[in-house]
């Protein structure tokens, strides 16, 4: 009779015939599928994390806006990355640049992944979707719907799987050495530094820097959103790292998992401790910000360091948010609404640096040596020259098709009228006072702090 547990195992697998009884090898498939989908799962989660991160640091007329460009940014992602990107990805190497099989999702019985293809496939198609949404928040409240979903395509379709393939489907990062788990560099990075040249291209928005070049403030519209938005990334964070194992039998997963709760929760400590000391005050939303830096830092080396090397990751990672993002605010003159350029970009580039230092096997604190750094280095600025490279053909491209930047009007009006035609709150923001009511008119956008540090202190 077929057990309980062989059905199940058919249910997952129909194109398999198992059994009656299941083996040991088919328990561990089943197990490393399945944790894996469900890490597949969470993050998906993430997204709505971002999206809420996004809307709720920005200003209530473009929430329909930001809603709209990640809702395309999962459904268009998935699909590019479906048709062409998982390809270039992890198809069969040519010159450690490139993969060449598996466009469509064809030709690819001879790929194995240690689990069924599709399932692998899904998981790194919701990663495939997190490097492009990092680009939407840093270019907010004027940038052109368009432009971005195109934008998407060719992030989902060449830039990210590029990187990808050179770190993890046997490309010549991975054949020197280099070390990122889960996607500090390959994830965060490509998109933090696509980010960067999306919001210098396309400008600061109306009001940002005064004509004497003072930094004027813009405030977030629901700070509450953007908290519970960081939650969920966080929630979402530990089927990012520890999913990455493709493997639910591996006793990596509670390290892991162990590395990616303490370096979040040491960026939150550094940014509350630096704002404290700097401005009086430990700043909330970049507090909030604070624990996405940890985890962004972490996730290179999540299964390299010690939960002590973590805790010290986290917490550099949280204190160097606070001078990159007061950096790209006052210095550089890139606006940045969400502060992604900072966390992704330069936590993604500093926490993949970390490894070269704290890897119990291999970092210069271990007695290894400079070589894994220099390899660490290698890869941070490769990167970094592929990313900004094509990205700033693309966007020239895209701004000469269709435009970048929505219109002075559009833009002081709100992108959630002039692109969708639909407000985020209708009434309950733009309702007119009730007569002989103490209620006033909600005239103005709700002020309340912003991710950029602006300081009258």
């Amino acid at each position: 009779m077929v057990s309980l547990w062989g059905a199940l195992l058919w249910f997952v697998f129909p194109g398999r015939v198992w059994a009656a009884e299941p083996t040991p090898a088919s328990n561990a498939l089943a197990i490393d599928t399945i944790w894996t989908l469900l890490a597949a799962f969470l993050v998906f989660l993430m997204h709505a994390g971002f999206t809420m991160v996004e809307s709720g640091f920005t200003q209530s007329k473009n929430t329909v806006n930001i809603i709209m460009k990640n809702l395309a940014t999962i459904a268009i992602g998935v699909i590019v990355f479906f048709a062409v990107g998982f390809g270039i990805m992890f198809g069969p190497d040519v010159g450690g640049i490139i993969g060449t099989k598996g466009f469509w999702m064809e030709n690819i019985s001879d790929l194995d992944f240690g689990i069924p293809t599709l399932g692998f496939w899904l998981f790194q198609a919701v990663f495939a979707a997190t490097s492009a949404t990092i680009v939407s928040g840093a270019v907010a409240e004027r940038f052109k719907f368009v432009a971005y979903c195109i934008f998407t395509v060719v992030m989902t379709a060449i830039i990210y799987p590029v990187v990808g393939h050179w770190v993890w489907g046997g490309g010549w990062l991975s054949r020197l050495g280099f070390i990122d788990f889960a996607g500090s560099t390959v994830v965060h990075s490509v998109g933090g530094w696509s980010a960067l040249v999306g919001a210098y291209l396309v400008g600061a928005r109306l009001g940002k820097y005064g004509k004497d070049g003072s930094v004027q403030v813009i405030p977030g519209h629901n700070i509450p959103l953007g908290a519970l938005g960081v939650f969920i990334l966080w929630f979402g964070w530990f089927g990012f790292n520890a999913g990455s194992t493709i493997s639910g039998t591996s006793p990596e997963i509670v390290s892991i998992a162990t590395t990616t709760l303490l370096a979040g929760a040491a960026g939150i400590v550094g940014v509350m401790l630096i704002t404290t000391i700097k401005y009086s005050k430990p700043d909330p939303t970049l507090t909030l910000n604070g624990a996405l830096a940890g985890l962004v830092g972490i996730t290179a080396g999540t299964a390299s360091v010690s939960p002590t090397g973590a805790l010290i990751i986290g917490l550099a990672a949280g204190i160097i948010m606070v001078f990159a993002v007061e950096y790209f605010d006052r210095v550089a003159k890139i606006d940045d609404p969400v502060g992604a350029i900072s966390v992704h970009g330069v936590c993604g580039a500093f926490g993949t640096l970390a490894v070269g230092l704290f890897a119990t096997e291999g970092g210069l604190f271990y007695g290894g040596g400079i070589s894994l750094l220099v390899v660490q280095l290698i890869g941070v600025i490769a990167v970094f020259a592929w990313s900004v490279f094509c990205s700033w053909i693309v966007f020239s491209i895209i701004n000469a098709w269709v435009g970048l930047r929505v219109s002075p009007e559009e833009e002081m009006e709100g992108l959630d009228l002039g692109e969708h035609g639909l407000r985020a709150y209708g009434d309950f923001v733009f309702r007119s006072a009730i007569p002989g009511s103490s209620v006033q008119p909600a005239t103005q956008e709700i002020r309340m702090a912003k991710p950029e540090i602006e300081v009258s202190r």
